[in-house]
């Protein structure tokens, strides 16, 4: 594919090549016109993935190069706003599942998606950690040490499954508790009813607001309006359903 439409395309024959199964795309906010474009395209054709998952330009995974690591691509919690906020002003949200990722370690990380705008949360590198990596930054290489990344035999065999299974396995089981925990003492029953407002920011000394005052949510359908919100205005007019370049 070359452009967003062609992009819209490729997403449904992913669709029926595997016979049904979800299919979605992963990013890392760039360039807001380009997500805003493929956006137009679900729009103008009617078809959209089941999911996007969206992750942070914090941190990186052990492969990728130092200068790369927080310093590209839009941080978490600001791509995370921006996607959720761009499907409901195309009135999509209701069709697309959004992922969160990016250095998700605790049962309070998960809330804290959860309220942005995220349905579910991916965890990569504390999963990763669970298992036993060590951070030796050999991903890319097939020298894992601890047999997490390599299909080296002389280094795999440092994984043993049937241990390393459990610790993951209380990790991933100890970190929903922990959430569940979290809601529970805010008068939660169901994740669904975690709102950006509930969570709580210190702003100066003597002043907190919560996420809703710091950030900017917009109405369903706003930029399907001749009048959109002010600060999504200028993307919005700049993307094209058909290109990937601004029109201006």
């Amino acid at each position: 594919f070359t452009n967003p439409l062609e992009f819209i395309d490729f997403v449904t024959q992913l669709r029926e090549l595997s016979g049904g199964k979800p299919i979605g795309f992963k990013l890392c906010v760039g360039k807001r016109r380009e997500f805003i474009a493929i956006c137009k395209a679900m729009h103008e054709t009617g078809i959209a993935p089941d999911f996007i998952s969206v992750d942070g330009g914090e941190g990186g995974t052990g492969a990728a190069p130092m200068e790369f690591s927080n310093h590209i691509g839009t941080p978490l919690v600001e791509g995370l706003i921006f996607v959720h906020n761009v499907l409901v002003g195309f009135d999509l949200r209701k069709k697309v599942k959004i992922i969160s990722s990016g250095k998700m370690t605790s049962g309070f990380g998960l809330v804290k998606r959860l309220a942005l705008g995220a349905d579910l949360c991916n965890s990569a590198r504390a999963m990763m950690m669970a298992l036993g990596c060590i951070q030796a930054r050999k991903c890319n290489s097939n020298l894992c040490p601890v047999g997490v990344t390599t299909q080296n035999p002389s280094l795999f065999g440092a994984l043993v499954p049937e241990e390393k299974s459990q610790r993951v396995n209380n990790y991933h089981r100890n970190t929903v508790v922990s959430a569940c925990q979290i809601m529970g003492a805010m008068g939660l029953e169901k994740a669904e009813e975690l709102r950006p407002w509930h969570l709580m920011r210190r702003i100066e000394a003597y002043e907190i607001r919560n996420f809703s005052e710091i950030y900017e949510y917009i109405e369903t359908g706003s930029l399907l309006q001749d009048t959109k919100p002010e600060s999504y205005a200028r993307a919005c007019d700049a993307a094209r359903s058909d290109s990937f370049t601004a029109t201006n």
